[in-house]
């Protein structure tokens, strides 16, 4: 018997079959990656043409591939389609079919919802709280979010935070990132210092978001639709810096440009003259008088903090504003140490550890406290004086220690000009650590102080030195009251843990686990397999 004719054509025809095959796969591959990134768990959308043009392509090669092994290898079609191997497949070709009409309707609804995602956790720990919700829905115009980010910080959390927002912003809101340190322009316009804020603009007006929190960005949110006039006041008459940049003098015109960039108004207070405190002042700040604040200004200012206001002092050392060793009549620190248990040492910190000079204290450590919470770098107070707090405190006032130095740094209290001599001097001397900021709050008068043994650090050339100017503008923002004007709803998180276990269920486990259940799928594969083999 002659043999049968091959076709020759078959051989290329595979060649088809392989196009299919991979541009197949590659059509998968390209709608599960549009799935996912339309239902925003990856970030992405600026590809979505390009995901949509891959498609196209992969699923018209597949057409192609099938297509040109059918013309190739007609015979191989027909053998398919009426022998056993159709018996076989029609079973995987539908549940192929049913995969791929899944992921059809996946993309339509996704496509149909941009930006739309859904929280499938048992507890919604992936949804933003009511009252973040609520102030979406009332925002008047677009926000736009800019996130202050250094590449030394982690932005992942930052940015779902900020996508989940936007998504349920209705397209209201929307974010960018800045790296201030390639940036830092930006973030000076922006009234921003340190790292992880975020600025919130609505047409003119801004609000800064304090880290990238929901918290505080529904903070931020609620005081950009809701904005009051926030008033501190410089005091002056003893000798302050100028809150004018003038030349070589000190000045705070850079810490004052940075409160006016977060929507605060800074005035100037004269209370020798006006002797009277304004009753729109969120704050009072006494930044380095060279002369000390008089019995009758301190009588106004203790009046003023009993009923609820704030004062931040930043005193230097008496070397710095004294022309005699002995320490003149100070009422303000007085005041400090007897209401509210803080004592301003008369002493010179000397830091060894400072590279640039011993006389520049170096912050080592931190309290936990909202004005310390976001401070990310050391703060260098340039002849700076310690701090001492009272372990025993008045009722109803509670102190931290914001900053304090090494155990190496001391306090010199045989206060001379010539600071080659300056030692320390065991039981003279005050050991470190010492402390070089510290806050109180008094929860029955509502009224809070910051004090600071330096004024320098927050000068104009100072301000922007590591955490310099992040601790003055939180100290202010802290003693302002402008830290806490909402609560979010705390969620009770869902938590699940394997119960314990015996040693005999264990091996029955083990064992049911490891020889049972695959012992039955073998056992009954092995039977399907010689069932079909006796049935030919």
């Amino acid at each position: 018997m002659a043999p049968k004719n091959k076709n020759t054509n078959s051989y290329y025809a595979v060649a088809g079959l392989i196009l299919a095959l991979v541009a197949f796969l590659a059509m998968i591959l390209a709608l599960v990656t549009k799935g996912i990134v339309g239902a925003g768990l990856v970030q992405g959308l600026e590809y979505k043409d390009k995901i949509n043009l891959f498609l196209q392509i992969s699923a018209a090669l597949t057409v192609l591939g099938l297509a040109y092994f059918a013309i190739m290898n007609p015979d191989a079609i027909r053998r398919f389609l009426s022998g056993r191997q159709a018996r076989y497949g029609s079973n995987s070709l539908i549940l192929t079919l049913a995969f791929v009409g899944i992921l059809i309707t996946l993309n339509v609804l996704i496509y149909q919802n941009p930006g739309k995602t859904w929280d499938m956790t048992e507890d919604q720990s992936n949804t933003l709280a009511k009252e973040t919700l609520q102030a979406l829905a009332t925002l008047p115009e677009k926000v736009t979010a800019t996130a202050f980010f250094t590449s030394q910080s982690d932005t992942a959390s930052a940015t779902q935070l900020l996508e989940k927002i936007k998504s349920n912003s209705d397209g209201k809101f929307d974010y960018t990132f800045v790296d201030p340190d390639q940036d830092p322009v930006a973030a000076r316009q922006a009234g921003i210092t340190g790292d992880g804020k975020i600025l919130l603009a609505m047409g003119k007006a801004q609000e800064v978001a304090a880290s990238a929190s929901e918290t505080e960005i529904v903070k931020a949110l609620i005081q950009l639709t809701h904005p009051n006039e926030r008033v501190v006041y410089f005091l002056e008459g003893h000798g302050e810096a100028l809150l004018q940049s003038s030349g070589e003098n000190l000045s705070y015109s850079i810490a004052k440009s940075t409160l006016e960039a977060k929507n605060y108004t800074v005035k100037s207070l004269n209370l020798l003259a006006e002797n009277k405190i304004p009753d729109d002042a969120l704050a009072i700040i006494i930044a380095g008088p060279q002369k000390p604040v008089s019995q009758a200004e301190v009588t106004l200012l203790k009046k003023y903090v009993d009923n609820g206001g704030s004062l931040v002092v930043m005193e230097d050392p008496v070397i710095l504003t004294s022309e005699t060793e002995t320490a003149p009549a100070d009422p303000l620190a007085d005041y400090l140490q007897k209401s509210w248990g803080i004592t301003l040492n008369h002493d010179l910190i000397f830091d060894p550890n400072s590279n640039q000079n011993p006389l520049f204290a170096i912050s080592a450590a931190a309290g936990q406290h909202p004005i310390t919470e976001s401070i990310t770098y050391a703060v260098i107070m340039p002849q700076a004086r310690s701090i001492t707090l009272s372990n025993t405190p008045a009722e109803g006032i509670t102190l931290t220690a914001l900053l304090s130095t090494s155990g190496n740094a001391w306090g010199e209290t045989s206060l001379i000009n010539n600071t080659d001599q300056y030692k320390y001097d065991q039981g003279v001397d005050i050991q470190g650590p010492l402390d070089m900021a510290v806050a109180g709050e008094n929860s029955a008068t509502k009224g809070r102080v910051v004090v600071m043994g330096n004024s320098q650090f927050a000068s104009d050339l100072n301000f922007d030195a590591y955490g310099n100017g992040n601790l003055f503008i939180n100290s202010v923002d802290w003693a302002a009251e402008q830290e806490g004007l909402i609560n979010i709803t705390p969620r009770e998180n869902t938590h699940r843990a394997m119960a314990p276990i015996s040693s005999v269920s264990l091996i029955v486990l083990v064992v049911l686990a490891i020889l049972v259940i695959p012992g039955f799928i073998v056992f009954f594969g092995i039977s399907t397999w010689l069932a079909r083999r006796r049935r030919g």
